[in-house]
């Protein structure tokens, strides 16, 4: 049977579509996912006025929340008490923002050893 009898015939209009929402949910994954330790008020005052100056998405994740990275008020509503997943989506900043965190940032080790602790 023929394409129009199933409602929908194959057209430019449909594959351009399918391209741009391809794209967007490519832009949704983030660049670079570095876990970090901010378990402390000092700790996530510094790490909000850090990240503040740089341009882009970032989020935190713990658990199943995500949340803004910049928010300071979003990320108290995390379970801090253990490392969380910064996602980085702005790849041309990826490199400074990494640079510029590396004070928080856990390895496997460490977060072994809270994990046992």
């Amino acid at each position: 049977l023929p394409f129009s009898t199933f409602g929908t015939a194959p057209n430019h209009s449909n594959q351009l579509h399918s391209l741009i929402l391809a794209l967007k949910v490519w832009e949704a994954f983030p660049v670079i996912t570095k876990t970090i330790n901010i378990n402390s008020l000092d700790k996530i005052e510094t790490f909000v006025d850090i990240i503040n100056k740089f341009n882009g998405r970032f989020d935190l994740v713990s658990g199943c929340s995500i949340v803004n990275a910049k928010s300071i008020m979003a990320i108290f509503s995390l379970d801090i008490s253990r490392p969380v997943y910064l996602y980085i989506y702005n790849e041309e900043s990826a490199e400074h923002v990494t640079k510029a965190l590396a004070e928080f940032e856990v390895n496997a080790l460490q977060i072994q050893e809270q994990l046992l602790a």
